[in-house]
């Protein structure tokens, strides 16, 4: 049977023992009734105010005539509308609950993802949900459950898939269409779901395991922080989110879906196992609780509660025990002829020799937009007081804070001492967020602040990442980095895993992911373990004599202490057991290096999919620095459907044969809001225009359209209460 371990059914008492140390804490759920009792308490009066504001300021939102009416659609949906509906709470007659399914094998997971769309209403409707999956996932599996019949997603490029499913729809056949709208963001559409019927939309996808001073990890995102949409309002737009399309995020409107603080639905389901191969230190849960059966080295992982919310993702971490820690792992698959590698050597932790400590130049950028309200805000002021604790004698550094302005602490970077340490603490201590997440001018004023040869440049930045124009600041970071470091600390219960990656690849940094305030404490320790130790430079790979390989990342980036070399590559040439691979890099120590022999090298179903996502994302990444679109597009497209993924220019899309609705039943569409990450506010992100909205360059007239507003509400006889101010 096996030894049971369970965590999350304890005492009062050990529930606040535990809270101090356990890798699994009890989530306590939001309160949202009392959030909803207080959004009533405020007055329709101050929404109806600032509705006024919106609506006056862009003449779309004023063509919307039917803005105000109950039976709202999302292609309706505008800006104003929304904020309306939220108030009252959005309904759609869709329901969607989810089920995850993880198999966990040396470095490869596979998982399946179901959605159960039910349609609770008296009529037919199509159901659109933007969710998020990691943003490393290679997403090759589509299939469509109607009753106990199935129908397979096939990949198709993009606009062919969504001919076929408009065809469909309209022809009134079940249809499904799953779209990638970001490498961490999707879209699946639903068409034709009958009254009072469920239709189940299964996606497969496989990741690579994360690995951190000898843990695995792997996270499992439930649901998206609104993100901040910054440049002017297009005319047209792509999409039913709640922002319009602009001249820095052309599809806006695609990646803002509407959120609900409560839900009856929105609960997850979820079961992992885990093939460690070894035997394990401990297996954890870090936000949820957890069951865990174990049966030698495999470990059999679920929910221990019923009905979670999918407010907070998921994160799973493991550990060998220390005599049995893989230093070094290879799994290979053939596809076509092709022999395909994935390795992974973990460096020496020691490499590093005695020597005199070099002195830093720290900025620590932290993030106080209204999206970082409440219990993220109190996650990034721990982490950052950690960090100013962290700081020795020679250091230097400062503070910079950003919303929609920028402002930092010291006019410029000052020595670490004990007064000025403590300045920062109580300045820290006192911040507070609101308004947008202006990223771009704290970045660069980050960028741009003098480096002395006697200091080593090192940026901490600090943020959950909600925002829309993500390659826009990768570029901006290349190109000013200059010898600096950036480190990136993501924050809150679902923050955008691929800003703070790929900010930190492009900063040759690491990221942190700090979900609770329990954590922080132990990985902001992790990460100045890596600030303090030098990193192993000019990584490469020698392949055996007589092979090619075309590998990802094409050049190794910098590691630091307890990191992993990882590498994804499709060999040109025959590999023979006795063959060598050795890894080579440079130290403080000196140079270094590590053989690895192919005869240990295990099968494994999924290494191929996964150099294909690797170069997907390569092939994106030249797109953003200038490669020829069409160029692009074509070699991510041929290796999209080679490996049956879902890319920026592919779709999976799967169509039942029989028409089920007939043609003369009307067809609605709806859009399936995303439960609210634990611990936001709407009031805090959507209170303000310029917070989440995009619509920043409607305030130069905003004064005169407030007291429009105010004018209106004084000829009604009605006291405008509680309105919110609109702050730049």
């Amino acid at each position: 049977m096996g030894n049971r371990q369970t965590a999350g059914r304890t005492s009062k008492q050990e529930c606040a023992a535990r809270e101090k140390s356990s890798w699994h804490p009890r989530v306590r759920p939001e309160t949202t009734s009392q959030t909803a009792a207080i959004l009533r308490r405020q007055a329709s009066w101050r929404w109806l105010s600032f509705v006024l504001v919106i609506l006056l300021a862009n003449p779309a939102f004023a063509e919307t005539t039917d803005v105000f009416t109950e039976d709202l659609v999302p292609g309706q949906m505008q800006t104003g509308s929304l904020l309306l509906r939220m108030e009252a709470g959005y309904v759609v007659a869709t329901r969607m609950n989810t089920d995850i399914q993880a198999t966990i094998s040396g470095l490869v997971t596979r998982v399946r993802v179901r959605q159960a769309f039910r349609n609770s209403g008296p009529d037919w409707v199509e159901g659109v949900y933007v969710f998020p999956l990691p943003d490393s996932a290679a997403v090759d599996h589509l299939r469509m459950h109607i009753g106990e019949r199935f129908i397979e997603g096939e990949i198709r490029e993009k606009e062919k898939a969504k001919k076929e499913y408009e065809a469909a729809k309209a022809a009134g056949k079940k249809a499904s269409l799953v779209e990638q709208e970001r490498a961490n963001l999707f879209t699946t559409s639903v068409a034709n779901i009958g009254p009072g019927e469920t239709v189940s939309i299964e996606i497969e996808y496989l990741e690579t395991l994360a690995i951190d001073e000898g843990t695995f990890s792997l996270r499992f995102p439930l649901t998206l922080t609104p993100r901040y949409i910054p440049g002017t309002p297009l005319p047209d737009r792509k999409g039913s989110g709640w922002s319009a399309d602009t001249t820095s995020v052309s599809d806006a409107s695609r990646i803002t879906p509407p959120v609900v603080t409560t839900s009856s639905d929105h609960k997850v389901t979820f079961h992992a196992d885990l093939n460690a191969g070894v035997p394990l230190e401990f297996v954890a849960s870090r936000y949820h609780p957890v069951n865990v059966v174990q049966a030698g080295d495999r470990y059999s992982i679920d929910l221990s509660e019923p009905n979670v919310p999918m407010d907070h993702d998921i994160e799973l971490s493991w550990k060998p025990v220390p005599d049995s820690a893989p230093r070094a792992m290879m799994f290979t698959e053939s596809v076509d002829g092709d022999p395909h590698v994935l390795l992974m050597m973990l460096p020496p932790d020691d490499l590093s020799v005695p020597q005199q400590p070099m002195a830093r130049d720290l900025i620590f950028i932290i993030d106080t937009s209204g999206s970082m309200h409440g219990t993220s805000l109190d996650q990034a002021r721990r982490a950052l007081t950690v960090a100013l604790n962290g700081l020795k004698p020679g250091d230097r550094f400062n503070v910079i804070q950003f919303n929609t302005v920028t402002s930092a602490l010291f006019g410029s970077n000052v020595a670490a001492t004990t007064n000025n340490v403590d300045i920062a603490k109580r300045y820290v201590a006192g911040l507070e967020a609101n308004g947008g997440t202006e990223m771009r001018p704290a970045l660069q004023q980050a960028l741009s602040t003098p480096i002395t040869e006697l200091h080593l440049r090192q940026i901490i930045f600090i943020t959950d990442g909600s925002v829309g124009n993500e390659d826009e600041l990768f570029g901006l970071i290349e190109r000013q980095l200059g010898s600096a470091r950036l480190f990136t600390v993501g924050i809150g219960s679902a923050p955008n895993s691929l800003f703070m990656r790929k900010a930190a690849e492009a900063g040759r940094g690491t990221f942190t992911l700090i979900s609770a305030l329990h954590e922080v404490n132990e990985k902001m320790g992790r990460l100045f373990r890596k600030l303090e130790q030098p990193q192993l430079i000019d990584i490469a790979i020698e392949w055996p004599a007589g092979v090619t390989a075309e590998m990802y990342p094409g050049v190794v980036p910098d590691l630091y202490a307890g990191e992993p070399v990882f590498v994804r590559a499709r060999l040109d040439g025959a590999v023979r057991d006795s063959d060598i691979v050795t890894v080579r890099g440079n130290s403080s120590a000196g140079s270094w290096g590590a053989e690895i022999s192919v005869d240990i090298s295990e099968p494994s179903p999924g290494v191929a999919a996964l150099w294909a996502r690797a170069r997907i994302g390569g092939l994106m990444d030249d797109k953003r620095r200038g490669a020829d679109e069409e160029q692009v597009r074509n070699s991510v497209i041929g290796t999209a459907l080679a490996h049956h993924l879902v890319s920026q220019y592919t779709s999976l899309v799967a169509v039942d044969k029989t028409p089920a609705r007939p043609q003369e039943e009307s067809l609605d569409s709806e859009q399936v809001p995303n439960l609210l990450p634990y611990g936001q506010s709407t009031e805090a992100i959507f209170g303000f225009p310029q917070t989440a909205l995009g619509v920043g360059a409607y305030l130069a007239n905003g004064t005169a359209l407030i007291v429009l507003a105010l004018l209106l509400l004084a000829v009604l006889g009605r006291n405008p209460g509680h309105v919110v101010p609109i702050r730049s």
